[in-house]
C-alpha cells in the first residue's frame, strides 16, 4: 500500500493527549495527499482500543502521554504483532530516546513545535519510502529507499551568520525568560551588539523569537527581545 496513484491513503492513528494539538494534527494530515485519519486518541490505552477496532499504516505518536511513555507504547505492540510504523512528536531532544525508539520502529522524529510544512515533508518521504516496494536490484536502490526518510538538511544561514554563533545567542535568549536587549545579548556571548542584533533578528525572521519597544529609559526605545519557541 503507498500513499500515491490510485492506491488506498495511508492510515494514520493521532495519539496525543492536548485535544487543541490534536486537532491540529489531525487537520495537518488531512491536508496532504494519500494519507486519511483513521482516528484519534489521547492516551496509550485509547490507542491500543482503537488499534484493535481497525488496520493503522502509521501513528503520529506524541511520546509524553497521561498514562504511559509513547515509547512504551510501541514496545507493547510490536510485542502485539502490531505492524504500524511510528512517527514520533516530542519535545525531547535525547538521543538516548532517538536511539531507543529506531528500534521500535519510530521512522521519524518530529520536534515540537512545528508547522504544517515540517509535518507534511515527513509524511511525503515516508509514502514514498512505503512505496519503494519489491525486491532491491542492489546496493544503490536500496539506499534510494532508506533515503526517503531522512530529512533534508538544515536551511542555508543569511551571508554572514555562522550556526555556532546562532546557537549560542538561540541558548542565551532562551535561558533568559524576561527576554534581551541587544546590548545584554552581546555582553553575555562576547559578541559585538552590531552583531547580537543580526542574530536576534534572524530570529524573529524565522518565528523563533519576539520583539517589542522596551520603555522607560531616555531617548529611543531600546528592542526587547524574547524567545517564543519553547515547547510546552
Amino acid at each position: 500500500m503507498t500513499g500515491g496513484g490510485g492506491a488506498a491513503p495511508l492510515r494514520v492513528l493521532v495519539v496525543e493527549d492536548d485535544p487543541v494539538a490534536a486537532d491540529a494534527h489531525v487537520l495537518y494530515v488531512g491536508r496532504v495527499p494519500g494519507f486519511t485519519v483513521a482516528g484519534t486518541a489521547h492516551t496509550g490505552a485509547e490507542a491500543r482500543r482503537a488499534l484493535e477496532r481497525g488496520p493503522v499504516d502509521l501513528l503520529l505518536l506524541d511520546l509524553h502521554l497521561p498514562d504511559m511513555h509513547g515509547l512504551h507504547l510501541a514496545r507493547s505492540l510490536r510485542a502485539a504483532g502490531h505492524p504500524a510504523d511510528v512517527i514520533a512528536v516530542t519535545s525531547a531532544r535525547d538521543l538516548a530516546v532517538v536511539r531507543e525508539g529506531v528500534s521500535l520502529g519510530v521512522v521519524q522524529y518530529v520536534l515540537k513545535p512545528f508547522t504544517f510544512g515540517t509535518l507534511r515533508e515527513r509524511l511525503v518521504r515516508y509514502a514514498e519510502f512505503r512505496a519503494a516496494a519489491g525486491e532491491a536490484s542492489g546496493q544503490a536502490e536500496v539506499d534510494r529507499a532508506l533515503a526517503a526518510l531522512r530529512a533534508p538538511g538544515p536551511a542555508a544561514l543569511p551571508k554572514g551568520l555562522s550556526a555556532p554563533t546562532l546557537e549560542r545567542v538561540t541558548v542565551t535568549l532562551r535561558d533568559c525568560p524576561a527576554g534581551l536587549t541587544a546590548a545584554r545579548a552581546a555582553e553575555a556571548t562576547g559578541l559585538s551588539r552590531i552583531t547580537a542584533r543580526r542574530y536576534l533578528e534572524h530570529l524573529v525572521d524565522t518565528g523563533r523569537a519576539a520583539r517589542s519597544p522596551r520603555y522607560g529609559t531616555v531617548g529611543r526605545p531600546e528592542l526587547q527581545y524574547r524567545w517564543v519557541r519553547e515547547p510546552r
